[in-house]
């Protein structure tokens, strides 16, 4: 899943100063379940999306660990990320999306964050990246993958899109 999320520098409402990357960055921190569509819809599992600030890696700035599973077996993920927040111009902000090199070791970690303290840059797959750029609207933030920046082989792609919506406690992707 890639979250996009929009507004840039740093403004001020009500006289409170708002930063964009620091407002998503806390909106995304979460866990979320698709149990409800499961329920209503038996084509779909109860997936887990686990999204926790792990603090900064060397000069990554704050970041994200993401883990998702089948809610009824979170020790066997089928996607593990970081997210890293970055502004662009025109009022969006990129979300950065790296795999993680070695990623059985850091299977539940979003409940310790501490423990990314003692990993540096090194443990990102650098060739592994795609992004995701958000804008934001009027409930949240709504984006997109760019072009076929988002390389796959599942099913005999080539590359996967993506578009995602987000609101305070719901992703839809």
């Amino acid at each position: 899943m890639v979250l996009v999320l929009g507004s840039c520098k740093n403004t001020k409402i009500d006289g409170i100063r708002f930063d964009p990357l620091s407002y998503l960055h806390s909106m995304m921190t979460e866990s979320y379940y698709s149990s409800a569509q499961a329920i209503k819809d038996s084509i779909y599992y109860n997936i887990s999306l686990n999204i926790y600030p792990i603090g900064k890696i060397e000069k990554m700035g704050n970041i994200n660990y993401v883990e998702q599973a089948l809610a009824s077996m979170q020790d066997k993920l089928y996607r593990q990320w970081i997210y890293k927040l970055e502004d662009l111009e025109d009022s969006k902000i990129a979300s950065h999306v790296y795999k993680l090199k070695n990623d059985s070791l850091f299977i539940g970690m979003w409940k310790i964050p501490k423990k990314f303290d003692q990993y540096g840059v090194s443990l990102l797959d650098i060739g592994e990246v795609y992004e995701v750029e958000l804008s934001k609207n009027i409930d949240g933030y709504t984006g997109n993958t760019l072009a076929d920046n988002c390389k796959s082989t599942l099913r005999g792609a080539s590359f996967v899109t993506s578009l995602v919506s987000m609101t305070r406690n719901k992703i839809t992707n």
